[in-house]
């Protein structure tokens, strides 16, 4: 727990990732004692300023290394573990399954196994948010918003291994009452995202034919519907769980607003000023596809009084000023 007058610590695994730079810096931004666990030593990609970089404590960790873990809570003595480490692109995960379990499931055994023998030390009693993915619903009906109460039925290996991780997480607390918040994360983007990402990679290609590039914005699955949020509305629900949401249970973070994908290519042309039409490329169109995966936030709003202040137009905006640069 935290001393009188101390600040509070947490503990961010994959921070140097795209949300896991903008957690940091919504953290320092409220005063948090922040330590940084990754496989990189430094973060990139243009998110933190060098003073934020040089703010947060980083420590090299590899969840996939118990001894890596024991350290990084050893350095922050954290009042609160936020755990984003893990692979979070679906192709990649697709393309080797027993790393990505080892990563994402049990990286997060090995974590809360830590936390565990050090609660039982009397050392720590930290809540850990542990990060999932909508992805792990599976398919539902068009027009269906998904809520907490629904079984999981993941059709990827990412969204297994996700629902893997949240059981494990879920065990922890109800076996020996660690502190665990867990989210289902509907998609989420902005500036710093890997331009193998959808929003990212629409910015770029649209760029592209604004530049005498290709005459036609080529995709994957046009009418795809997903549910947006931006990152920065997303670490903020984050925060907020921290502090107000219920140990073992679990929360949509989401819009609840459904965007077609093939929508939101005509949006970023129309964005960036290209005379361009949308067109299908076969070889971008995944062979296991959820078509629907939109979610209902009220778990989350009643909980925290958190809601969205930012829009699917921001960033849309944010990303084409920062290619911009």
């Amino acid at each position: 727990m935290t001393r009188a007058g101390a600040k509070r610590s947490a503990l961010v695994t994959g921070a140097a990732g795209f949300v896991g730079q903008w957690l940091c810096r919504a953290l320092l931004a409220e005063g948090w004692d922040v330590v940084g666990a990754g496989v990189a030593a430094q973060p990139t990609g243009g998110i933190l300023t060098r003073d934020e970089r040089e703010a947060v404590r980083w420590v090299l960790a590899d969840i996939r290394h118990q001894a890596d873990v024991d350290r990084a809570l050893a350095v922050a003595h954290p009042d609160v573990v936020f755990h984003l480490a893990g692979i979070s692109f679906v192709p990649e995960a697709q393309s080797d399954p027993v790393f990505t379990h080892e990563t994402n499931v049990l990286g997060a055994a090995r974590l809360l196994h830590a936390v565990r023998v050090r609660r039982r030390a009397g050392e720590l009693d930290p809540v850990v948010l542990v990060v999932g993915s909508a992805e792990q619903y599976g398919r539902a009906e068009v027009g269906h918003r998904r809520v907490e109460t629904e079984p999981q039925a993941p059709v990827t290996v990412y969204a297994a291994s996700k629902a893997a991780q949240e059981i494990v997480a879920l065990e922890a607390f109800r076996s020996e009452g660690v502190r665990v918040v867990a989210t289902r994360s509907f998609n989420h983007s902005g500036v710093g995202q890997a331009d193998n990402f959808l929003l990212p990679a629409l910015v770029r290609r649209a760029r592209a034919i604004g530049d005498g590039g290709p005459a036609s914005l080529r995709i994957g699955n046009t009418d795809t519907v997903r549910d947006f949020l931006h990152v920065r509305d997303v670490v903020r629900a984050y925060l907020l769980l921290a502090e107000r949401g219920v140990p073992g249970e679990v929360y949509n973070v989401c819009s609840g607003i459904p965007r077609r994908v093939g929508d939101l290519a005509a949006q970023v042309l129309a964005a960036v000023g290209a005379d361009a039409s949308v067109e299908v490329d076969p070889a971008l169109v995944r062979k296991v596809e959820i078509p629907w995966l939109v979610g209902d936030s009220a778990k989350l709003r009643d909980a925290t009084g958190w809601s969205p202040a930012l829009t699917c137009d921001d960033i849309i905006a944010d990303l084409i000023n920062a290619t911009a640069r």
